[in-house]
């Protein structure tokens, strides 16, 4: 049997460690990769499939499309039909997801050095990533990529694990009880640390000491925890779980390694002293006064550095070691950002980290954007590898080929003595610079046009520099846009359905002013049924964008018939006029079978068929094989509201009538839907073959309701402060002297106003922002591009910080309410003067 990495694993030596069933033995080719999302196939030749199955979604039907792929090794729990994969290795098992984590708990087993696993709620990844800063000097480190510490990241993190490799450093996270001890077994930490408790995923758990209890599971075998005392309900559950493990026959017991600025501790904190962009922090260890600085001021960044402290005492490192890397801590990127660039490019920028997981992480976000027909990616040398510089390259080289790259710009001396693993890839175009000065000093902006360009680089490299070459100079009022807050507010979504319940995702209106391609392209790369937009000229946007998809046009004008034809748009139709006029223009065209979608009328009395249309309409459309119906559906009115409940009942009743008719006269049956965000959730028995996700897509349940503690924050409005005033009393403010210094005021002028669509309605103290953590009135009329702010109660304040309009700490709803609105009309009424940054966490 294997020992590491470097000993191959085959089908049958994963077959005996499962005590699976060989179905199939076509050979024995080396199985270096897991593979569990089709989308992201690398390396077919050498992964092993291995299909999820959830309640929405069983992954054993992409196998024949993976082995169309060249993919030859599958993990199922189904038995396929083995004559259609001659060439491939089949293993069956009882359940894939815990043959998974059996299999890497199995490789986990296979290596003897210090395991680092983190637990908590909050600051996982950057003591993880802080903890590489501070220790790669001194190891070849093995880490979780990005934030994979769920019970399908793990076993992806762990299995990385190979001989080169002196210190591992992973993360476990869980959202229900159970699920650590499968992830315990997986990760086997040596060394653990307890970042800190909160209310993330509380929803799972019946209380906060279930949820700390189930967490330190993760520790059960462990020689040390590293922890802070000050959190009390951690500290008695951690005192607690002490004593039980240590009536189990262990060498040592499990030792306590424990912090605290209250009390005392192991590591006691004495003072921590704060300046405008550095924190010293004195303490106490083993009797001896030491101390750190560190370049952050914030309280995370604060608690965050004390447990990585805590760590690097442990390991014995030099105090006056620890000081001087302290010293160089770095900002963490915890997000993959999607920018406009210059000559029409996007930018996507992942320039503080580089390594073999996190590349294919990006290269996964540079695979979905299809807006532009290039694909470039700028990467450095890739340090702290552990292998030779050779076969580091080759395996880049393929990730390149495989995600269809068109143009690699390397930079470094490594990569550039590594050519010749780039030159035979068809169609890459490739250039290599030993410094990131050489790259600079022949840089032109006419280099990069319509292309989608990707920053990938290790920290020593400073990439921020290419970055701010080739991104778009932008106004300082920009809107952030979660990609990942989307993806999670649809799967929320999903769950709720049956798993043969198509999703429609309405983008109209660009996107609820988010966006229009950047949503689009990831709801393409997760595998929505539809789209929809407003009118012909938003789908052509995103079929020239290269979304490929369905979509729905609700609003079809006649004049943009030719485009809907042209782009293959599906039009709604919701009068006999209508549908006579596109009838008679796709007879024109020459086309048959062309795509509607039939608009009933149930209650809403906007658009649509009444029930007395449904006769003539059924006429026309059997009379004639231009037209082909592929949905039916009509619009909920106030499916929100409880107390319009049975008049949503009454919509539901006369939609089955209706549609039942029209189905019956057509002789098929078309898709129907009717439920929209809100009766997703609250009328369940309205969900029909497909649901229309909307605004809840964007993190809001216009119900209020149980739904909204479920959803994610996904756009944030944010400025900047322009100018400080200090004003006298009775001084005045702004347009119309509407509003008087009630005393010594402190005026922050903001850079954004009514035309970036903030509403003039919450002038003079209605409206609210926040500066510094609290919340600053506006102080007299919201102006044309800029607006002032009551800052006299909020100390330290400066000119360039930062002023957040609406985010997760104040919702949209909660500006919407103050402009006597809904959030509807916020998002879409942000200017598109205002720039969407995009990203991925």
């Amino acid at each position: 049997m294997p020992t590491d990495r470097e000993t191959m694993y085959n089908a049958a030596s994963i077959s005996k460690i499962l005590k699976g069933e060989l179905l199939q033995d076509a050979g024995a080719p080396e199985i270096a990769h897991i593979l569990l999302d089709s989308r992201k196939l690398i390396f077919p030749e050498t992964s092993l499939f291995i299909p999820i199955v959830s309640t929405r979604r069983n992954a054993h039907q992409y196998i024949p499309e993976l082995y169309e792929k060249g993919v030859r090794n599958f993990l199922v729990s189904e038995h396929l039909p083995l004559e259609l994969y001659p060439d491939a290795n089949i293993i069956l098992v009882k359940d894939t997801l815990q043959a998974l984590q059996t299999l890497v708990a199995w490789h986990r087993q296979q290596f003897h050095i210090p395991v680092i696993g983190i637990t908590g709620s909050n600051g996982k990844t950057i003591v993880k990533e802080w903890l590489f800063q501070l220790l790669e000097k001194d190891y070849n480190i093995v880490r979780s990529p990005k934030s994979y510490n769920s019970q399908t990241g793990v076993p992806l993190s762990v299995w990385q694990m190979e001989a080169a490799n002196q210190l591992a450093i992973f993360e476990a996270g869980i959202s229900q009880p159970g699920e650590m001890e499968h992830l315990e077994k997986i990760i086997r930490p040596t060394i653990g640390i307890f970042t800190n408790i909160g209310e993330a995923h509380n929803e799972g758990f019946l209380n906060r000491r279930q949820k700390i209890n189930e967490k330190l599971v993760l520790f059960a075998k462990s020689d040390v925890l590293i922890y802070s005392k000050d959190y009390l309900e951690l500290n008695e559950c951690v005192l607690q779980f002490h004593s039980q493990i240590g009536k189990r026959d262990n060498q040592q017991g499990l030792q306590l390694l424990a912090w605290s600025r209250k009390t005392d501790a192991d590591l006691r904190i004495i003072s921590v002293d704060k300046d405008h962009a550095c924190t010293r922090i004195d303490a106490l260890y083993q009797n001896a006064p030491i101390y750190i600085s560190i370049p952050f001021v914030d309280e995370g960044s604060v608690e965050n550095a004390i447990h990585c402290w805590a760590l690097m005492l442990y390991m014995g490192i030099d105090h006056q070691v620890i000081r001087q890397r302290m010293d160089l801590l770095g900002n963490i990127a915890m997000r993959l950002e999607l920018k406009q660039g210059i000559n029409n490019s996007s930018i996507i920028n992942d320039s503080y980290n580089s390594d073999l997981g996190s590349l294919a992480i990006a290269l996964d976000f540079l695979q979905q954007q299809q807006q532009h027909p290039t694909r470039t990616v700028i990467l450095s040398d890739i340090l702290q590898s552990g292998r030779s510089d050779a076969s580091l390259y080759e395996e880049v080289a393929g990730m390149l080929k495989k995600k269809g790259i068109h143009r690699l710009i390397g930079i470094g001396k490594n990569i550039s003595r590594e050519t010749r693993a780039f030159q035979d890839i068809p169609g890459l175009k490739s250039q290599f610079f030993p410094t990131m000065e050489a790259f600079i000093q022949q840089f032109s902006q006419q280099d990069f046009q319509h292309e989608t360009i990707l920053l990938k680089g290790a920290r020593a490299f400073k990439f921020e520099r290419i970055g701010k070459l080739l991104e778009h100079k932008v106004h300082q009022t920009i809107l952030e846009i979660n990609l990942s807050a989307i993806a999670h507010n649809v799967k929320q979504y999903q769950a709720l359905l049956k798993p043969e319940t198509k999703v429609m995702a309405m983008v109209k209106a660009f996107s609820y002013g988010s966006g229009s391609f950047e949503i689009a392209n990831l709801l393409q790369f997760h595998g929505i049924d539809y789209l929809t937009v407003a009118y012909a000229d938003e789908g052509v946007e995103l079929r020239r964008a290269g979304i490929t998809m369905p979509i729905m046009v609700m609003n079809p004008e006649p004049s943009s018939f030719d485009a809907i034809l042209q782009w293959n748009l599906e039009p709604e139709i919701y009068s006999l006029l209508l549908l006579q006029q596109f009838e008679e223009e796709v007879r024109t065209s020459g086309k048959t079978d062309f795509p509607i979608h039939v608009k009933l009328d149930t209650g809403m009395h906007r658009l649509g068929f009444d029930k007395k249309d449904i006769p003539a309409l059924a006429r026309i459309l059997t009379e004639n094989g231009q037209l082909k119906v592929k949905s039916i559906f009509s619009h909920l009115a106030a499916s929100e509201d409880p107390a319009m409940d049975e008049f949503t009942r009454r919509q539901g009743r006369l939609f089955y009538e209706m549609s039942h008719e029209l189905q019956k006269a057509l002789g098929y049956i078309g898709i129907r839907h009717i439920a929209n965000s809100a009766a997703i959730q609250r009328h369940p028995d309205l969900q029909l073959d497909m649901v229309r996700l909307g605004i809840g897509m964007y993190g809001i349940d216009s119900g209020n309701g149980e739904m909204q503690e479920k959803l994610q924050n996904v756009s944030t409005l944010k400025t900047t402060i322009a100018q400080l005033k200090y004003l006298s009393e009775g001084e005045t403010v702004g347009y119309g002297a509407t509003w008087a210094a009630p005393g010594p005021a402190v005026i922050a002028t903001v850079r954004i106003g009514y035309a970036d669509g903030y509403p003039r309605s919450l002038s003079n103290g209605v409206g609210k922002m926040l500066v510094r953590g609290q919340l600053a009135p506006v102080a007299g009329i919201v102006a044309m591009d800029m607006l002032m702010l009551d800052v006299t109660h909020i100390p330290e304040v400066a000119e360039g910080d930062e002023v957040i309009v609406f985010g997760q700490q104040l919702p949209v709803q909660q500006i919407a309410s103050w402009a006597g609105t809904i959030p509807y009309e916020i998002l879409t009424g942000i200017s598109q003067r205002v720039k969407r940054i995009y990203f991925e966490e």
